[in-house]
């Protein structure tokens, strides 16, 4: 799936603030390195967090996303120890519920349609 499938994903699917909320959580355990999703599906969420820029959230906004932006193009120290504390804040914030919620949709709604998917695993984010 391209950028451009990812948008017009979203398009058709839009987000609740809380599910944009998962999102922003989820690029946060990315480049924090503790998310445990497949590696074919980390540049999907990437994608989506990317398209989903401007949406509101509930609980997250431009502190987290600016976060993200400097993670992204040159990490440090001082800044994996940030991304770090704001990542356990967002995994504390969004109960595991709503998360395992928010991945089921994803995939139920085809975000990763075209990913073998391997045999008996569960998703672990």
């Amino acid at each position: 799936m391209t950028p451009a499938d990812v948008r017009a994903w979203l398009a058709a699917h839009p987000l609740t603030p809380s599910e944009v909320d998962c999102v922003t959580a989820v690029m946060l355990k990315i480049l924090d390195g503790k998310c445990k999703m497949r590696e074919a599906e980390k540049p999907l969420i990437a994608a989506l967090y990317d398209a989903a820029q401007g949406l509101p959230g509930q609980r997250f906004g431009a502190s987290e996303h600016a976060l993200i932006a400097q993670a992204r193009t040159h990490a440090n120290d001082a800044l994996r120890q940030t991304l770090y504390e704001h990542r356990v804040l967002a995994e504390t914030a969004i109960s595991r519920p709503v998360m395992k919620a928010f991945k089921a949709m994803i995939r139920n709604q085809g975000l990763f349609a075209g990913l073998a998917a391997p045999a008996g695993a569960e998703d672990e984010t």
